[in-house]
């Protein structure tokens, strides 16, 4: 994970025990575990005190063959605590990532367009995959090591002064001496670590870009620049992991050479004691085990330090994403939308500006109503607001002031989910999913029956190429619809917003990039959806609506004219100058119905 991931204040990770408390249980079970095995690795001490002074040096057999057993007896203990220890700290640490990715989700699903208008999807993705799996690294490994290895310096001291107060003397002044060299380098392992990270990231990332546009990359023949960019990034990222395997292994050179340096002191200290009668042997072989303890224990707490600060620093980047509130939500007690839904719609002096864009208003006094079973067409130059009015209807945004109303029903007093349920949107874009044809269309009604779903797959004019697939509706569209055409992406979300049946149709000018043939078989399929429902079209061919009931005219946030196509040909400058420019002819209402 890259710095900004790590944050020095620890007392964050506590605000992840909310998702660990309903694991209490488990959590106790490790507990008991990682507490024995602590205590039983300590006994260590004691038992090779025992079985050289009472065995070896007093040269008794059974008391060697005893204290060998009851060793043995320990180190099983051992084993299973550390089984048992392992086992719970990682199913905890699985389940509980598994809950803050489920809850992180869930939150996003639930945060407004606006939010994402100034927040990278990069950014979030990084928080519910990466940010995640270094608390996962935390929750299921490092905190539990942290824990054991704080037992073990704690119960290790506490042993030393207890065996021998002069040599945890020499002790206390040699430790430092090995672990502050060992610390200081080793912030300098944990950087090359995060640089060589960033770096491989770096490669997936050009790597990820180039292949998700190969036929741009390939139509401009961009093969060689790419591969040559490549790798530089791949040479980037050896480079780093170079230093990082040097300076690694530097560091391993040092620690033994340290730690083994040290032994040899207080192997030398105390074997004069030896010698002297002053220690015996075993509290000598005890002593170094439990110097070995403390040093171990140190070291290791050092190295999950780095741990810690990195999950300190995801969590508080989590728990930000998990406190923004949606700006758009449900109010305490919603007004319910009228059943069934008749689909009218009314802009009362609606006044919008996007987060963006404070500064200039999308939408400026702007009032339009929309009767049941109505079909208007919006129609204005690019940036006009015609996009900002669907956008308010499907309530992606609140207006700053004004209302919009569905079927008399203020958005702003209705539960946004129930409003949106009376809505069905195709998008000038047509979104397709990385699955097959069936649930594609499934999508628009989630319950729907396989039969309804083909019937919606015919009404759309979708049925024919469905069936030419390798394997009918149940092929693969690949990743964004690759292997189908834009007409046939347009069909498949036509056929959704079909077998959706809404109240009230939002339509995004669906042909403007379409040929003359896709285009006819798109707008029979439009012409069957649009029967006996409210429907608003932006569109950006006069031609397509030409017989809609009402033509309304924006511009600048603002309604300019309404009217159907031949009164606006003679009322309103602006519309009778845009039909001018689409066919270059001044005869007006018979060049426009010629053109269809």
């Amino acid at each position: 994970m890259p710095d900004r991931a790590r944050s020095k204040n620890l007392g964050t990770l506590r605000q992840t025990w909310g998702f660990m408390r309903p694991y209490s249980l488990q959590l106790t079970f490790a507990g008991i575990s990682l507490v024995v095995t602590a205590l039983a690795t300590l006994s260590i001490g004691a038992g090779l005190k025992y079985v050289i002074d009472q065995g070896l040096s007093a040269d008794n057999q059974a008391m060697l063959d005893r204290g060998l057993l009851l060793m043995l007896a320990v180190i099983v203990i051992i084993a299973i605590g550390t089984y048992f220890r392992f086992y719970f700290v990682s199913w905890v640490g699985e389940r509980v990532v598994a809950d803050i990715r489920r809850a992180v989700f869930s939150q996003v699903l639930k945060l407004s367009p606006g939010f994402y208008e100034v927040t990278k999807t990069g950014e979030i993705l990084s928080r519910l995959t990466s940010d995640t799996a270094v608390l996962q690294t935390v929750i299921g490994s490092s905190l539990s090591i942290a824990l054991r290895n704080s037992l073990s310096l704690v119960g290790g001291i506490i042993m030393l002064l207890v065996t021998n107060a002069k040599l945890t003397g020499i002790v206390a002044l040699v430790v430092p001496a090995v672990v502050v060299p060992i610390i200081w380098y080793g912030r300098r392992v944990r950087k090359l670590s995060r640089e060589s990270q960033d770096r491989i990231a770096d490669v997936g990332a050009y790597g990820e870009e180039s292949l998700n546009a190969i036929r741009t990359v390939q139509a401009y023949t961009h093969e060689d620049i790419d591969r040559a960019k490549f790798t530089v990034e791949v040479e980037n990222a050896f480079s780093v992991a170079i230093k990082r395997i040097f300076a690694r292994g530097l560091l391993g050179g040092v620690v033994v050479l340290l730690v083994f340096s040290a032994i040899g002191i207080v192997l030398w200290t105390g074997g004069h004691g030896v010698i002297d009668g002053t220690i015996s042997p075993g509290d000598l072989t005890a002593f170094i085990f439990y110097a070995m303890t403390v040093a171990v224990a140190v070291g290791t707490i050092s190295e999950v330090l780095g741990d810690l600060q990195r999950a300190a620093g995801a969590t508080e980047r989590l728990v930000e994403l998990l406190e923004t509130e949606p700006e758009i939500r449900a109010p305490a007690n919603p007004k319910p939308m009228p059943e069934p839904a008749r689909g009218e719609v009314e802009f009362d002096n609606v006044t919008f500006h996007y987060p963006s864009r404070p500064d200039t208003a999308a939408l400026d006094g702007f009032s339009l109503k929309v009767n049941a079973g109505e079909h208007v067409a919006l129609v204005g130059p690019s940036g006009a607001g015609k996009s900002t009015v669907f956008q308010l209807l499907l309530r992606f945004y609140d207006p700053q002031t004004g209302a919009v109303r569905i079927d008399g029903v203020d958005l702003k007093d209705a539960d946004p989910r129930a409003a949106r349920a009376c809505i069905g949107l195709v998008p000038q874009d047509p979104v397709i999913f990385s699955t097959n044809a069936l649930e594609n269309i499934r999508y628009g009604r989630p319950d729907a029956s396989d039969d309804e779903v083909r019937a919606a797959a015919e009404a759309a004019q979708a049925s024919e190429f469905i069936s030419k697939l390798p394997e009918g509706m149940h092929t693969f569209l690949g990743e964004k619809g690759v292997r189908l055409s834009g007409g046939q992406k347009q069909r498949i979300i036509i056929a959704r917003a079909i077998l959706a049946d809404p109240a009230l149709l939002l339509l995004d000018e669906a042909t403007s990039a379409l040929d003359a043939e896709n285009e006819r078989l798109v707008q029979k399929a439009i012409e069957k959806l649009i029967g006996g429902r409210t429907t608003m079209v932006i569109a950006h061919r006069l031609a397509t609506v030409v017989n809609a009931d009402r033509i309304a005219v924006v511009d600048q946030g603002r309604l300019i004219d309404t009217g159907r196509h031949d009164q606006l040909l003679v009322s309103n400058p602006m519309y009778a100058r845009l039909a001018k420019l689409q066919f270059n002819s001044n005869v007006g209402h018979d060049a426009l119905v010629a053109a269809q």
